[in-house]
């Protein structure tokens, strides 16, 4: 069976995990789970609240980390999702987890990155003359990491599919699985 990583930790979305973790088995992917150990991890939800400048933060669901990032082995995976939320901000100076997003950028096998997620991408070089979108507070984060940002509810980039955020899910994983289906198709 195919299999898909799915790269996250605390402060994780939670619908940025969940849905693509739900929809990708529902298609019949084998979906694994690596955080920086494993361990029960603490998702919240981030919404938008009138009189708030920006979204907000509420506790959001747990989810078990299958394994550690010290565990994988990117060449097992035929694609790498990326979620968002406040982890990319720490996720992305891990080395374990660099080298494993460093062997999906320098493949042809397909990303799915989404709010946050592109902070990950981005330092390896993954983005440079990229055309993404991500967490529109980002444009900045995304032009000094050598990208175009485009404000669009999906963008994608040859096999790098990005969202803005988890309300453009269904556009997300739709172009999403359109690349999917085209790299690694299901017997």
């Amino acid at each position: 069976m195919a299999k898909i990583l799915i790269v996250t930790g605390d402060a994780a979305e939670s619908l940025e995990v969940i849905y693509p973790y739900q929809r990708l088995r529902e298609e019949g992917y084998e979906v694994h789970v690596a955080a920086p150990a494993r361990k029960q991890l603490r998702f919240v939800v981030h919404d938008f609240e009138d009189g708030f400048d920006t979204y907000t933060e509420k506790p959001g669901y747990s989810w078990p980390a299958d394994l550690a990032f010290s565990e994988v082995d990117p060449q097992e995976y035929v694609a790498l999702v990326i979620p968002g939320g406040r982890a990319p901000e720490y996720l992305r100076n891990d080395p374990e987890l660099q080298r494993i997003v460093a062997a999906f950028t320098g493949s042809d096998r397909p990303i799915a990155q989404i709010c946050h997620g592109p902070l990950i991408t981005a330092v390896g070089g993954g983005l440079a003359d990229r055309r993404v979108t991500a967490y529109p507070a980002l444009a900045p984060d995304m032009a000094a990491a050598g990208a175009t940002f485009e404000d669009s509810e999906a963008v994608v980039d040859g096999t790098l599919v990005s969202a803005r955020a988890w309300p453009d899910h269904s556009a997300w994983m739709r172009e999403f699985l359109t690349v999917l289906r085209g790299k690694a198709p299901l017997a």
